[in-house]
Formats: structure tokens, C-alpha cells, sequence
């Protein structure tokens, strides 16, 4: 470590890690303002908090596999954190949105806009209200920078009209609920439809119909909104690719071939 250098702390590289799951893979850079407000916040360069989001970029199994890699030289503690995180979505996507808010002088619920009157639910505690609604948030951002805001059906490029989507269903898997790698950015009328079995997507990314409304189809427009999907392969993310295993449970498990 050089004079002057201070060495980074467990809390910061959550913080990074949390920045990089809402990161597109080509916005890590020094000049992006997300990166310059990190750097403030934490007292770093924009360079350094650059630097660290390319490390973790070289630990993301899902860019390893597409042979994309970053930097070389992680440290112990980068890899550590990043497992800790990988390993844990639900417990460390939450402690990296409080961090940030703690340091931004907020609170978690005031960072996401969680009204008191939203966080009356009969049956369930305020605390755990609150950590649901900020891990979907989590979530959601987590994919739509994956996806860099596109639909992976359509290409549709309009968040406003995308769901974040899970691919084991959220009641099934509870430790990858909110796992990126079981996410997909998909528009409504197409979650609706992989979410009730009526289409799937192949472990090798492809768009698979059910008979079901191949059969049925008799006019253009659904013609225009399925048939033509079938068989073509899904417009992939940056980074967070799915998971194949998660994609053999919904064509096994979902699907209604």
C-alpha cells in the first residue's frame, strides 16, 4: 500500500457492490456521476471507487462465463465481501441500502419514500415491511441496469413499462429472492405470461411458447405478441446473466409445454 493510502473497510465495499448491481456493466467508470457521488460519499477518488467496481465486475460468475473479465487483482477482503454478498442477497442487499442512506444523513425509509401509512400491513411487523419493499426496490434496480432498461422479449426500452421478473418464483426460493442471476427484465403483458407457465426461456436463452396458445392463436395480433418470439433468443444483459439451473426449474417445473 502506498504512503497515504488508507486501506478500505468492509462497509464501503458493500457499498461499491451496491453501486455495481445498479450499475450498467459499461457505465463503471471514473466520469460517471453515480461513481463521483459514491467516491464523495465515502471520502475516495472517482478513480478508486472506479477501480474497485471493475474488481467485482472480475469476481461476477456470470461475466467469467461469457469470458469477460476485469481487474486482476482483488484483494482478500474484495473477495470475502463479494461471496458474503453473493451468498446472502436478502441479508446484505438490505444492509447496503441502509449504509448508503446512513451516510447520505437519511433513513431507509425516507430514501425510498415509505409513507407510514404503506407501512401498515395487518400480520406483519413495521421492520419487516420496510426491508421488503427496499430489497424489491433493490431488486428491480438491480435488473433493469442488467438489462440496461430493455425488455428482454421485445426490446422494449421504457422502464416505466417493465417488471423486473423472477424466474424461480419468489415463494419457491426464499435465498434468491433477490439474487440478480434469477431475474429478468420483461414487459407486463410477457411477465404475465412466463409467470403462469404460458412461456418459458431455455437454459441455452431461447423464447419458448406453449402449445397451448400456439394452438389458440387465430388472429394477427396474437400472432404478433407470441408466435413470433418462439424460438428466438432472449436480448441478454450486461452482467447477471440467469442462471441456468433457475431456467431448467421454470422449463420443468412452470412451463405448460
Amino acid at each position: 500500500m502506498k504512503k497515504g493510502q488508507r486501506l478500505w473497510t468492509r462497509s464501503e465495499l458493500i457499498l461499491v457492490i451496491n453501486l455495481y448491481c445498479k450499475l450498467p456493466f459499461g457505465r463503471m467508470h471514473k466520469t460517471n456521476p453515480e461513481v463521483i457521488l459514491l467516491s464523495v460519499l465515502i471520502q475516495r477518488t472517482p478513480s478508486s471507487v472506479a477501480y474497485k467496481l471493475v474488481n467485482f465486475a472480475s469476481l461476477d460468475p456470470s461475466l467469467k462465463a461469457r469470458g469477460i473479465q476485469g481487474a486482476s487483482n482483488t484483494s482478500k477482503l474484495d473477495r470475502k465481501v463479494w461471496n458474503e454478498f453473493y451468498e446472502n442477497w436478502e441479508e446484505l442487499s438490505f444492509e447496503s441500502e441502509k449504509l448508503r442512506a446512513e451516510i447520505e444523513n437519511k433513513s431507509v425509509e425516507n430514501t425510498f419514500k415509505l409513507s407510514e401509512e404503506s407501512l401498515i400491513v395487518e400480520g406483519i411487523t413495521r421492520e419487516s415491511l420496510v426491508k421488503t419493499r427496499v430489497n424489491q426496490s433493490f431488486f428491480r434496480s438491480s435488473i433493469l441496469a442488467s438489462y440496461n432498461n430493455t425488455c428482454c422479449v421485445t426490446g422494449i426500452k421504457k422502464p416505466e413499462l417493465l417488471i423486473a421478473g423472477h424466474i424461480k418464483p419468489w415463494s419457491v426460493d426464499r435465498k434468491n429472492r433477490l439474487n440478480p442471476r434469477n431475474g429478468i427484465a420483461i414487459n407486463a403483458l410477457h411477465d404475465k405470461a412466463f409467470e403462469s407457465g404460458l412461456m418459458t426461456i431455455t437454459p441455452d436463452y431461447k423464447i419458448k411458447i406453449s402449445s397451448s396458445i400456439i394452438t389458440d392463436i387465430t388472429d394477427d395480433i396474437l400472432k404478433n405478441y407470441f408466435l413470433k418470439y418462439d424460438g428466438k433468443e432472449i436480448i441478454l444483459p450486461s452482467k447477471f446473466l440467469p442462471d441456468e439451473n433457475f431456467l431448467i426449474y421454470h422449463n420443468n417445473e412452470c412451463f405448460k409445454k
